[in-house]
């Protein structure tokens, strides 16, 4: 038996927590650039749509459990594959259930979401699966990462959002400043994950920039990554955007920039401990933008 514990950490909680955040602020954002009011079919097509994306997420990081559990022995042994909390038959069972689910809801609810849900499979199950396994090389690894999360899932949800709200598919200039600022972000987050998972990937020779580069040089160029990130919003802020508050964009990317480097300088590479719990504020940081950004489009 399975339990809800378990079948949590299998499914990768801070994925998760990303996936709804990303489709709720698609959401709001397409309310606002369609000027469209929430009503109960339009909440109706936004849950279709956070649970075709929920198992399209648990299908992508369970098969990438199936394929890793004697690295994740070693990487990560509080999973519940690795740590024998269940069988691989269940996990097998799972993520073919979640996959098969997320096309059925994503092919009734309309060819944008479809689109997304199956080339994000696709492109999981190649990051994966032996023989094409792209997670070892890591440039490869990074562009399946930043392809899905950066440009698959805000561009093709937002389009299909403003296809059902609006009857036409349309792209601003704010979802495209959005766009490119996950994308690099993204980077920073598809570059830095493998820090903690050092041990195990050398054992298994899988390549990482972590082992070609080190520890060091991969903390200080996601960083960098980030910064950037954030100063270009800034400047997006200077330059203006139709429709944003200006003044609580620009403050609150200094405010979380001040923060990335605050949280930084207490970080000891030499310790794992932490090492994981900055990819975790990373992440967190990713969070935010999502909770943010349209609420600078609202202000």
């Amino acid at each position: 038996m399975i339990s809800a514990y378990s079948l949590w950490k299998f499914s990768r909680p801070h994925t998760i927590v990303g996936t709804t955040l990303s489709v709720l602020a698609l959401y709001l954002i397409s309310l606002a650039t369609t000027n469209s009011e929430v009503s109960g079919l339009n909440l109706e097509q936004m849950l279709v749509v956070w649970l075709a994306c929920l198992c399209g997420n648990v299908y992508i990081v369970g098969l990438n459990q199936l394929t890793d559990v004697e690295i994740d022995r070693i990487n990560k042994p509080h999973l519940p594959l690795a740590a024998g909390e269940f069988s691989l038959k269940d996990g097998k069972w799972i993520i073919g259930s979640t996959g098969i689910l997320a096309i059925l809801l994503s092919a009734l609810s309309g060819v944008w979401l479809l689109g997304v849900v199956i080339v994000s499979l696709i492109i999981g199950t190649a990051y994966s699966l032996p023989p094409i396994r792209l997670k070892q090389f890591p440039l490869l690894a990074a562009l399946c990462i930043l392809t899905v999360r950066g440009v698959i899932v805000n561009l093709g949800i937002f389009l299909h959002f403003t296809q059902k709200f609006q009857g036409t598919e349309i792209l601003n200039f704010n979802i495209e400043i959005l766009t490119l600022f996950i994308l690099l972000f993204t980077i920073a987050i598809a570059i830095f994950k493998d820090v903690p998972d050092l041990e195990g990937d050398k054992k298994y020779n899988i390549s990482t920039f972590t082992l070609i580069l080190g520890k060091s040089t991969v903390f200080n160029i996601s960083r960098g990554v980030i910064t950037i990130c954030y100063l270009g919003m800034v400047g997006a802020g200077i330059v203006g955007l139709n429709g944003i508050n200006s003044s609580f964009f620009m403050v609150y990317h200094l405010i979380l920039l001040g923060l990335l480097w605050w949280r930084s300088r207490k970080v000891d590479l030499a310790q794992k401990s932490d090492i994981t719990s900055f990819y975790q504020f990373i992440w967190k940081l990713f969070f935010l933008e999502y909770l943010l950004f349209p609420l600078a489009c609202f202000i």
